[in-house]
């Protein structure tokens, strides 16, 4: 049975930071829309109440880096200081799918304006506190090239672009890694992406073929990283630390049309399959960085994927922690829907939320399941 070591809690709860600009040029900035960066210490406070002792939350780039080489860090430095007061330990997301208005993000000069950039940051962080610091340097580097990349749903509004944007999200993660390293050698590193499985909706070989080369797409990132494919981007083992895996209820699909493929349904692959095979793949501690669902299905979710890393961890697979996200209400991307997916609603004008009673339940009761597997040891050591 793995006993998780690396977080402050198992369960943990992750602050919806996207800051891109849509495919109408708006840009969205979601810690603001949320409340969030006005109520961090708030927010930190209640979440340690629901023993929420580690979090995910986020830098804006575009903010800190008003010019080259220019640091405003007022929209970050009050909740660094929030978090450390409190003892909150942070995954810091240097870049949430948003940069600089003056970056080409095509062009070499944005992977060393972010190198710069994380090296800036982790002085701060090390200067302002003395806990060995988790960051996850670009967010889901294989939806971003796909979304930015192939299917120009947001910047850099690119179509088949997609796997030059991989290979240059690739290139600015490890200028990112080695800055750090080179400011705060303790730093830990969380590269986070979905886990996902597809199938054909039909028996043909050669549909099926095509599937399975889409669902192999979901490790190029992290192959790349690690030197296993196309090594002449720098990747090597030491760039790939703990694997952040993002799943959700749509994960899984058929190929061609689309449809989401329901639990119940036969071609569904058990979640603790998905981890076991990401665990043979890459021998790295994973972290469910991101999970969650809406309304009332939020805890019947969370029993899920619960129990599936339960499973796994049976198993002998190094789950580290389960990350409920978005952990706050948001609203929608595309639409300003309100998105009820969060433990926590949206703020009144004290910074109080309202608390979704059916999710506490259900995040009590999985605290309780997991209590058997924490070990209460010192951070674990960097990876060889």
């Amino acid at each position: 049975m793995h006993q998780p070591t690396l977080f402050k809690s198992f369960f943990m709860g992750g602050f919806e930071c996207s800051n891109h600009r849509r495919s109408d040029g708006r840009r969205l900035d979601l810690l603001a829309a949320t409340g969030h960066d006005r109520w961090a210490a708030h927010d930190y406070a209640v979440l340690q109440r629901h023993g929420l002792r580690s979090v995910r939350d986020g830098l804006r780039w575009h903010l800190i880096e008003p010019a080259p080489g220019q640091y405003d860090w007022s929209s970050f430095l009050p909740m660094l200081l929030a978090a450390h007061r409190q003892g909150t330990q942070v995954i810091w997301d240097l870049c949430h799918y948003g940069w600089p208005d003056d970056i080409d993000i095509w062009r070499p000069q944005f992977v060393e304006r972010f190198g710069r950039y994380a090296a800036a940051v982790a002085q701060l962080v090390k200067d302002e506190t003395d806990t060995v610091p988790f960051y996850a340097p670009l967010n889901e580097i294989s939806f971003w090239a796909w979304a930015g990349g192939d299917e120009a749903y947001f910047n850099p509004m690119a179509r088949g672009r997609g796997f030059e944007l991989k290979h240059q999200l690739v290139r600015a993660t490890i200028a990112a890694m080695q800055a750090i390293r080179d400011v705060e050698p303790r730093a830990r590193f969380v590269q986070v992406d979905p886990a996902i499985h597809v199938v054909a909706p039909n028996d043909r070989p050669g549909p099926q073929r095509e599937a399975e080369r889409f669902r192999q797409s979901q490790f190029e990132a992290w192959d790349m990283l690690c030197g296993e494919h196309w090594p002449g981007l720098g990747g090597a083992p030491e760039y790939l630390d703990v694997l952040g895996v993002n799943y959700y209820s749509d994960n899984q699909w058929y190929l061609g049309d689309g449809r989401t493929i329901e639990r119940d349904n036969p071609d569904y692959r058990p979640f603790k399959g998905i981890l076991s095979e990401i665990w043979q793949r890459y021998k790295r501690p994973l972290l469910i960085a991101e999970t969650g669902a809406e309304g009332d299905l939020r805890g019947d979710w969370l029993r899920y994927v619960s129990e599936q890393a339960g499973l796994a961890m049976q198993r002998g697979v190094p789950v580290e922690g389960i990350c409920l996200y978005p952990v706050l209400d948001y609203p929608g991307w595309t639409d300003e829907r309100h998105c009820p997916t969060g433990l926590l609603g949206f703020p009144d004008e004290n910074g109080n939320r309202k608390v979704h009673e059916g999710l506490a339940d259900e995040l009590r009761l999985q605290q309780m399941r997991f209590s058997q597997f924490s070990a209460a040891s010192p951070l674990a050591q960097a990876l060889p």
